[in-house]
């Protein structure tokens, strides 16, 4: 059952929790070591290990993907094909060119922007397929230009992996696709193997081992995010379906069991009415068992007095997803300073967003919000600057810039600016 809780302030702590084993730093650690040092090998063990799989080969083949679009429907292709347009179309968007300043001076100043040569990207396995993530995490590095795409992705107990991943993977524009999950798989794409081609970034949710794997390695290639649990918080008047708001909250806590779900409203008698609705759904579900524990463990609904003051509180906590199941919702949106995506409105579903609105589902979780972004273009790209003086620009500002060093006792750079116009 869920908490209900009558109270005008709330931080973060009290409504989100998860736990990890004590021991996954260390346990991946001794994977990526595993993996940096003996490559293959120790990939098809882990394979055998952990998928319960006895691979020969690592790489998904042409013959694969072209068997994968005989065995989802065309309906589900129509559909793939049109969210990835929404995708493309909304991150192109987002597409930042470089910029040159020519001073009066003669002087050149600028700006370039570079696409990633190669960005590896992790879908998960498991419990669940989502394609979803791949063309969430391809499409934009596809629009960023990076010249090659790499996607892993645990395989199941045959050695496949899902038809739908795969047509996802080809509508998106991916180059390779191999067959290797967990944090074996991100320590092959740091550090590269006999196969697997070492990146310059990773990117895409995984669990907690996989999160944990992009941490250690982050330094020797970049990371998109350390993603953590799902987590959904709706503000809803009291004008709100139960039966709606009751839906969407389960959207999220069916991920997983440290999946975490919040209602805040001003309404007493809707947070009642979610509740019972919550315990009817959740016994509908074939994930029953995972939304469950989500709920008990992690879910709250929060009444309030007032809905600006559940926008504060939404705030506050910077959930990854925030629907505003609100009259006028874009009168709330300037308040919200906080989330990695908002969905405004009684008919904007937090599914909308994950599938086929266009926006990226790949956001940040844990608070995170506060200060980062969901997953852009802006990940698969890298910048660098230039400049260019004239003979006679460096010389009318050498001195200076030989004053400054000096003032911060480098004589070597002082030196370096007047080497030109003076003998020492």
């Amino acid at each position: 059952m869920i908490k209900i809780l009558k109270q005008d302030t709330l931080k973060r702590d009290d409504a989100f929790s998860s736990s990890a084993p004590a021991n996954v730093t260390e346990i991946v650690s001794g994977i990526i070591n595993d993996v940096a040092t003996r490559g293959d090998e120790a990939l098809f063990e882990y394979c055998e290990k952990f998928d319960k799989c006895k691979l020969t080969s690592l790489a998904v083949t042409k013959e694969e993907i072209e068997n994968a679009f005989e065995q989802i429907e065309l309906e589900f292709v129509e559909i793939l094909k049109e969210a990835a347009e929404n995708i493309r179309v909304f991150h192109k968007r987002q597409v930042k060119e470089g910029f040159i300043q020519t001073n009066d001076n003669g002087s050149v100043v600028g700006q370039r922007v570079i696409p990633l040569e190669k960005v590896g990207l992790y879908v998960p396995g498991g419990t669940a397929a989502y394609p979803s993530t791949v063309l969430m995490d391809a499409i934009p590095a596809k629009v960023a230009g990076c010249k090659e795409i790499v996607i892993v992705t645990p395989p199941d107990k045959e050695g496949k992996v899902n038809p739908a991943i795969l047509a996802a993977a080809y509508i998106a524009g991916v180059d390779k696709i191999f067959k290797v999950g967990g944090a074996q798989a991100v320590a092959a794409l740091a550090y590269g193997t006999e196969t697997v081609p070492r990146v310059d970034k990773i990117a895409g949710p995984g669990n907690m081992y996989v999160a944990e794997a992009k941490r250690q390695v982050y330094g020797r290639v970049d990371i998109d995010m350390i993603a953590g649990p799902s987590e959904i918080l709706i503000v809803a008047d009291g004008k709100s379906d139960a039966r709606i708001i009751a839906a969407d909250l389960l959207s999220q806590a069916e991920h997983d069991k440290n999946a975490s779900a919040v209602l805040v409203t001003d309404s007493e008698e809707l947070a009642n009415n979610v509740s019972n609705e919550l315990e009817r759904q959740i016994a509908l579900l074939p994930r029953e068992e995972i939304a469950r524990t989500s709920i008990d463990n992690n879910g709250l609904i929060i009444v309030t007095s007032r809905i600006d003051v559940a926008i504060e509180i939404a705030d506050e906590i910077a959930p990854e997803h925030l629907e505003l199941s609100v009259d006028e919702p874009f009168s709330y949106l300037g308040k919200v300073k906080n989330a990695g995506s908002v969905f405004l409105g009684r008919y904007c579903p937090e599914a909308l967003g994950d599938y086929f609105a266009g926006p990226n589902h790949t956001l940040p979780t844990s608070g995170t919000a506060r200060f980062s972004s969901p997953l852009s273009v802006d990940d698969f790209v890298k910048k660098s600057q230039y400049i260019y003086y004239t003979k006679d620009a460096l010389n009318a500002v050498y001195k200076k810039v030989a004053a400054f060093a000096e003032k911060e006792g480098l004589s070597a750079h002082a030196r370096s600016a007047r080497a030109r116009f003076e003998k020492f």
